[in-house]
C-alpha cells in the first residue's frame, strides 16, 4: 500500500550533532508504548485542492525539520535513560509517504479511509529512526488530499504539535533559532519540576500549617500560571491555609479516588483500533446555547460527549441510568509561547462524565458543577509528577504505576481551541482537521474535540473489542445539542444568564 520515493536531491538544515539527554516525562511517554496502547498522536488534514507527495515532502524539509527533534532518533539505555541523537541515516521518503486508497468491495472512501487511520493507529513507529511519519492519500476520490500524521507523544504533547502544525503553514512562523533564545533550556524536567512547581508547593503546605508566608496564586489557570512563575504572595494568613489544605486533600482524594462505573466501554484492551469523526457542529451555535443556559462552550460540548455515550449504551441494551465514567483530561502547564520547545509539559484531571442523566439540561449542570469542581485543583500538578518518577523506573513497574490513571477513568479526553480561520498549506485550503489523543494503560477510548474556522471537530478513537462501533457514538453528539438548543429556544427572551 506504501510508495517509496527517492529522498530530495537539496541540503537539509543544520542540525546539531551532539546528544541530548531524554527528559524524565518524555522517557515515561516513551516507556509507555504497549501492544494495545500505542502512545502516537494521530491527526487527519483534509486539502482542497489535493496536493502530491513531492509537494509535502519539499514543505517538511523546508519547515518541519527545522525543529532538530524531528531529525532524532532515540537511544535508549538500561541504566541512563534515553537520548536524542542525529539519526545518520535520515530519509525524508521514510518519513513522508505516498499512499493509494483503495476501498474493498462495497466499502465508501469515507469508510476506507476511517479504516486506514484505524490501522496506522495500532501500527508501531520504527525505533531505529525519528517517531513520526506522515502518509499522504493524493486523492481520497473528491480531489482532495488526506493527510495523515502520526507523531509519537514523547516527542510532544499535543499543545506544542499545535504549534508545530501551524508553523509548517503557509505564512506559518519556524521555531526560534537557537542563537535567538532568552534564557538557557532547563536541563531537564526534574529541574523544572523543583523549582517551579514542587518546592513553591512544599513552602506553601508548611506556610499553611504555620498560617503564615507566601504561597500560590488562587484559580487553576493561576496554578498553570505557577508551574512557571515565581510564587506570588497571598493576601491572607487565611488563605496560605485553604490552598495548603487544598493540596494536601487532593493527592489524598485522588489516591482514594474508587473506579469507574463498569460499562462495556471499560476492559482489557485488544490490539486493533477503531475511529470515527464528524464536523458539523457549528461553534457559534454552541456559543448561543452555553450563554442562554449560564454554561460554557466545554460545559455544552463536554454534556453533549455524555449524553452520546448514555444513549450509545442504552441502544446496546445496557442502562446507564446512575452511571457515571471519568475522562483523564490534559491541562497544560507552560505558557503559550514556549510551546516551540517540544516536549511533554502537562498535567491529567479526573472528569466526571453523567452519562446516567437523560435529562440534556440536569446533565448540563451536572457537567458545570464537576467543571467548578476542579477549579483551583492541584491535581494536573500532581500528575505531571508521577509521570516525571515514572521516567525513572524500569518498564514493568512504570507500567503498574501508570495503570493508576487506568483504573481510575474510562476515556482520556482533550478539548482544544483551534484557528477561527481555515489555514492554507502548499496554497491548498485545509478544510477539515481530526486528531485523536493515544490512550495509556488498559484505557480503550480517546475522546478529542476541536474547534476549527468555526466548526466543532469531534473525534473518537476506540478498542475495536470494547467499542467496535464508534461512529455510532459520534451519531449521537449532533442530535443531544439539538435538544439543547430546543430547550434554550424555548426560554423566556430575557431572561437571566443563571449564575
Amino acid at each position: 500500500m506504501q510508495n517509496r520515493a527517492p529522498s530530495l536531491c537539496r541540503k537539509e538544515p543544520a542540525v546539531s550533532q551532539h546528544r541530548e539527554r531524554m527528559s524524565k516525562v518524555d522517557t515515561a511517554w516513551l516507556r509507555m508504548d504497549t501492544d494495545a496502547n500505542l502512545m502516537m498522536i494521530i491527526g487527519v488534514w483534509f486539502l482542497r485542492p489535493g496536493i502530491t507527495a513531492e509537494q509535502l515532502r519539499e514543505r517538511v524539509a523546508e519547515r518541519l525539520l527545522g525543529y532538530p527533534r524531528f531529525r532524532q532518533r532515540v537511544v535508549e539505555d538500561p541504566l541512563m535513560g534515553a537520548e536524542w541523537q542525529l539519526d545518520p541515516h535520515f530519509d525524508i521518503a521514510r518519513h513522508v509517504v505516498k499512499e493509494e486508497l483503495l476501498p474493498m468491495r462495497g466499502q465508501s472512501r469515507d469508510d476506507a479511509l476511517r479504516a486506514r487511520v484505524g490501522e496506522l493507529a495500532a501500527q508501531p513507529l520504527d525505533p531505529a529512526h525519528p517517531l513520526w511519519q506522515f502518509q499522504l492519500i493524493e486523492d481520497v476520490g473528491d480531489g482532495s488530499s488526506a493527510l495523515i500524521a502520526r507523531i509519537h507523544h514523547c516527542i510532544a504533547d499535543g499543545i506544542a504539535l499545535i504549534a508545530v502544525m501551524l508553523s509548517i503553514t503557509d505564512g506559518g512562523k519556524p521555531p526560534p533559532k537557537p542563537a535567538a533564545r532568552s534564557k538557557p533550556e532547563p536541563e531537564d524536567d526534574h529541574d523544572w519540576l523543583m523549582n517551579a512547581v514542587l518546592r513553591p508547593l512544599s513552602n506553601l503546605t508548611v506556610k499553611a500549617i504555620g498560617l503564615a508566608g507566601g504561597g500560590l496564586a488562587k484559580g487553576v489557570d493561576k496554578v498553570m500560571d505557577a508551574a512557571t512563575q515565581p510564587p506570588q504572595p497571598l493576601d491572607t494568613s487565611l488563605e496560605v491555609a485553604r490552598l495548603g489544605y487544598q493540596a494536601v486533600s487532593d493527592v489524598a482524594a485522588f489516591a482514594l479516588m474508587p473506579d469507574d462505573s463498569h460499562t462495556r466501554l471499560k476492559g482489557k484492551p485488544g490490539t486493533q483500533k477503531r475511529v470515527a469523526w464528524d464536523d458539523g457542529l457549528l461553534l457559534d451555535e454552541v456559543k448561543v446555547v452555553g450563554k442562554a443556559l449560564g454554561a460554557s462552550i466545554n460545559d455544552v460540548l463536554l454534556s453533549c460527549v455524555a449524553g452520546a455515550i448514555g444513549r450509545y449504551l442504552l441502544d446496546k441494551g445496557e442502562d446507564p441510568a446512575g452511571k457515571e465514567i471519568r475522562a483523564m483530561v490534559p491541562v497544560n502547564l507552560r505558557p503559550l509561547e514556549d510551546a516551540w520547545k517540544l516536549g511533554n509539559r502537562f498535567g491529567l484531571v479526573p472528569l466526571v462524565l453523567p452519562i446516567g442523566i437523560a435529562n440534556p439540561v440536569e446533565r448540563l449542570f451536572a457537567v458545570r458543577a464537576r467543571m467548578n469542581e476542579l477549579k483551583g485543583s492541584f491535581q494536573p500538578v500532581m500528575a505531571f509528577g508521577l509521570l516525571s518518577v515514572a521516567g525513572l523506573l524500569i518498564k514493568p513497574v512504570q507500567h503498574a504505576m501508570l495503570n493508576i490513571f487506568a483504573k481510575k477513568a474510562t476515556a482520556v479526553m482533550t478539548n482544544v481551541p483551534g484557528p477561527a480561520q481555515a489555514l492554507s498549506f502548499c496554497g491548498s485550503t485545509v478544510e477539515k482537521v481530526m486528531f485523536w489523543v493515544p490512550q495509556s494503560g488498559d484505557i480503550g477510548m480517546g475522546v478529542s474535540i476541536l474547534t476549527y474556522a468555526g466548526k466543532v471537530q469531534f473525534g473518537l478513537i476506540t478498542d475495536s473489542g470494547l467499542c467496535p462501533d464508534p461512529e455510532a457514538i459520534i451519531a449521537n453528539f449532533a442530535p443531544e445539542f439539538e435538544r439543547l438548543l430546543w430547550l434554550a429556544l424555548m426560554l423566556p427572551w430575557g431572561e437571566q444568564e443563571l449564575d
